[in-house]
């Protein structure tokens, strides 16, 4: 799921250098104008991100050993793919600015949303099992990642078991992500999904340091929609009703959640 809001102060805690999280850099292009690799000029141990990516409780020493592993950084304009199905799996990629859809092709050519992706997070992990990718991951605004190569990270993992220990977190928190989907899913209505959509991002931002009660979509109605398996329509329809029952405020895609504690309750309803 992928969001950012209003632009808050870089005094945050998501504040790197001078850089936001929620904003993109300049991008570096090659002369025929192609996005390319940059040198990577923030560490790992410095980055304000790292309570939030990879090395989550790593000493500083095992911190200094992965700066040596993440040497790169991409820039990745906004709707171009980071990585394709069917492309070679050789890396992981941590966000770093920015903001991403994974999604799959149906067997109709529909595009299927399978997940938005946001500062701090892992993309790639599709790629694991067979050594290729299984889904297109494609940028809702100008974004950065960290490369993050996958063979040096199982060695490096091998030597550092705190490294292997927080990589098996986060495949187990991905894992759990694609239950509460299947919850979403299967078993909660139309106002009941977006309700627990919006509470989700929300809670995310602000462990990044933005408002927990205001923010810009970077998806669009039809993106929510295939994520939460509705027709455009009803993501249309439930943000108007949710507007009109004080929720919420809408202007396009500024969100204001007013009544917090009323979507809590819409999604604590799917459960009695």
């Amino acid at each position: 799921m992928s969001t950012t809001t209003q632009a808050p102060s870089c005094s945050g805690q998501t504040a790197t250098h001078g850089e936001c999280p929620g904003r993109a850099l300049p991008l570096a292009r090659d002369a025929g104008g192609a996005v390319k690799a940059e040198p990577f000029k923030v560490a790992c141990s410095s980055c304000n991100l790292r309570e939030l990516c990879l090395p989550v409780g790593l000493s500083r020493n095992d911190l200094e050993q992965l700066d040596s592993l993440v040497a790169t950084r991409r820039t990745v304009s906004r709707g171009d793919t980071l990585f394709r199905t069917g492309d070679a799996f050789q890396s992981l990629y941590a966000v770093r600015t920015g903001f991403f859809k994974t999604c799959v092709s149906a067997e109709d050519g529909r595009d299927q949303v399978t997940g938005f992706q946001m500062a701090g997070e892992l993309l790639g992990l599709d790629g694991i099992s067979n050594d290729r990718h299984s889904c297109d991951a494609v940028a809702l605004e100008d974004s950065q990642v960290c490369v993050i190569p996958y063979s040096q990270l199982e060695e490096l993992s091998r030597e550092f078991t705190d490294l292997q220990h927080q990589f098996h977190k986060i495949m187990s928190r991905e894992i759990v992500r694609d239950h509460g989907v299947m919850l979403l899913l299967g078993s909660m209505r139309a106002e009941e999904r977006l309700a627990a959509f919006l509470l989700n991002l929300t809670q995310r931002l602000q462990a990044r340091g933005f408002s927990a009660s205001s923010l810009v979509l970077r998806m669009t109605r039809e993106e929510i929609g295939s994520y939460l398996g509705l027709k455009l329509e009803t993501v249309s329809r439930t943000f108007s009703k949710f507007q009109e029952e004080g929720l919420l405020e809408v202007k396009q895609r500024q969100i204001r959640i007013v009544d917090q504690a009323g979507l809590q309750a819409l999604v604590n309803s799917s459960s009695c």
